[in-house]
């Protein structure tokens, strides 16, 4: 299964949304390297430690490059503003959600090609959760590593 597909299903299932969004708002954490690391495990791929670093760079080049401005336009568009109609800057922020959601579905594509061939049997996805989370930030959310790891499909 293609990592964007599964990434859909996974992040469909009950918690893994809020999940995600705590490590990411909580503990600065990557959500799609994190869906990445978790996939790889499913897929019974196992990236060694330079497919880790690439794959952590490229997310940082996505994440600095365009998901965190697009995201910070989005939410800067959030609440009322008493000069701005409502329809008019929901419209706009719906269009910069569209956007942002296509550079995640385009980092998850890059990603992707960075994985190794399967390789073993699929796994449980916390060791490589850690590892990912290790390649993003010296800080590693262990706690909420193991919330995701437990909420995501098998």
């Amino acid at each position: 299964m293609s990592l964007w597909d599964w990434a859909l299903t996974a992040y469909a299932a009950e918690g893994v949304a809020d999940a995600c969004l705590e490590l990411q708002d909580a503990a600065g954490q990557n959500v799609p390297l994190l869906l990445w690391a978790a996939w790889c495990a499913a897929e019974g791929r196992a990236p060694d430690e330079d497919a880790l670093e690439a794959a952590g760079d490229t997310a940082r080049a996505w994440q600095e490059t365009a998901i965190a401005p697009l995201r910070a336009v989005r939410k800067a568009l959030k609440p009322r503003a008493p000069d701005l109609d409502d329809a008019d800057r929901e419209a706009v922020r719906a269009q910069v959600k569209a956007v942002e959601l296509d550079a995640e579905r385009r980092l998850l594509a890059a990603l992707e090609a960075l994985a190794p061939a399967p390789s073993r049997p699929a796994r449980p996805p916390i060791d490589t959760l850690v590892a990912a989370a290790r390649v993003w930030s010296p800080m590693t959310p262990r706690a909420g590593l193991v919330r995701l790891a437990d909420r995501l499909p098998a």
